[in-house]
């Protein structure tokens, strides 16, 4: 029998649909706590695709991608604006 976890503990993968808004509400929304979950999810993510003995292009590849997808959105209104012409 597995031990009662708290619900402000729990993982987002984990939570029922259920105790998604009670979830949600236990949060910690201040500049200071979104700032401190920017900061978990940057060491995770370096120590899993950067920080390792025999890296690869994963890491790397995603952050390169993240940049494409980012710079398309903030382009996107003068990209929407251009509509090619089609000379018969």
């Amino acid at each position: 029998l597995p031990a009662a976890v708290l619900l402000k503990d729990t993982k987002l993968m984990d939570v029922k649909l259920g105790q998604l808004g009670s979830w949600l509400a236990m949060r910690d929304f201040t500049p200071g706590g979104i700032l401190g979950a920017v900061r978990r999810g940057y060491t995770r993510y370096y120590n899993k695709y950067i920080n390792v003995r025999k890296g690869g292009l994963g890491g790397i590849s995603m952050v390169l991608a993240g940049y494409v997808v980012l710079s398309y959105m903030w382009s996107y209104s003068h990209v929407s604006k251009y509509k090619p012409r089609l000379s018969v």
